[in-house]
């Protein structure tokens, strides 16, 4: 257990606490307990006391900086790039936490997390943009010549990929291009971005994805984008946790990630 005591224990604390505030915490019964008005009121209370506990210990004590981002970005946008950020920030420790969904800063212990903007915000987090998401059709070259492919209608004959942490990404590429072809059904579904940048690399089909991913891929010829990218409906933002906004590691790798990133898309601009 978390607080490392016995359910007895605790059982004995609350009742205790009960005693002493002369009110009732918790409605028990052979099946459940549940917590009554005061007592919900009083762990949400505690909860926010012990949140601001644990930031103030770690504003005195800094440890390394966490990040949160998806394994994907961290694959295929961050990991190439973070010798860049050693040599420019040496005393920057950092370690990394793999999500791309909701978060509690305090929880989960992250410092800095980028995120698509359709994700729900933290309680006094303010999103600080980071960059527009374009997205686009991609595969093989060798698959981009046995289908022939030279419009978007050509994609009625090939295998359409998709991830299964996106499944819309067709529909938003469809939409965003005003493509009016017909829109084939799903071939196959992969779970990761990761995989389905594999898949198509190894010639399944056509994937389609956010421009920041496979930039590499396109760079080496391992993939072609033959209709190019658009704007998506999507874009990334940086939650920043509140308690470390004022830490100077945490301003020189937020100002990083922003600068890094207008760099990419002034070269692919």
């Amino acid at each position: 257990m978390e607080l490392s005591v016995t359910h007895g224990a605790v059982s004995r604390h609350i009742r205790s606490l009960e005693d002493t505030l002369g009110v009732l915490l918790l409605t028990r019964n052979a099946h459940a307990t549940e917590p009554t008005p005061e007592g919900a009121r009083l762990a949400e209370g505690l909860s926010r006391a012990f949140r601001l506990i644990d930031s103030s210990v770690e504003q005195v004590t800094p440890g390394p900086l966490t990040l949160s981002c998806s394994t994907s970005i961290m694959m295929y946008w961050l990991l190439p790039r973070l010798g860049d950020l050693h040599a420019r920030h040496p005393s920057l420790q950092l370690s990394f936490h793999m999500a791309a969904g909701e978060l509690d800063f305090s929880r989960d212990a992250v410092s800095v997390a980028i995120r698509l903007s359709t994700i729900r915000v933290p309680r006094d987090i303010e999103p600080e943009p980071l960059v527009d998401e374009w997205i686009g059709p991609v595969c093989a070259p060798e698959y981009l010549r046995a289908m022939q492919l030279r419009t978007p209608a050509d994609l009625a004959r090939t295998r359409l990929l998709a991830s299964d942490t996106r499944p819309a990404a067709w529909h938003d590429w469809f939409e965003a291009a005003s493509c009016t072809a017909t829109r084939p059904p799903l071939a196959e579904s992969f779970q990761h971005f990761y995989l389905l940048i594999q898949a198509a690399k190894c010639g399944l089909g056509v994937a389609a994805v956010p421009r920041m991913l496979v930039r590499d891929e396109l760079g080496s010829g391992a993939l072609v984008a033959p209709f190019g990218f658009v704007r998506g409906p999507r874009r990334l933002v940086l939650w920043v946790a509140p308690h470390l906004r004022d830490r100077p590691q945490t301003m020189a790798l937020v100002d990083w990630l922003k600068a890094e990133w207008r760099r990419a898309e002034d070269r692919d601009g």
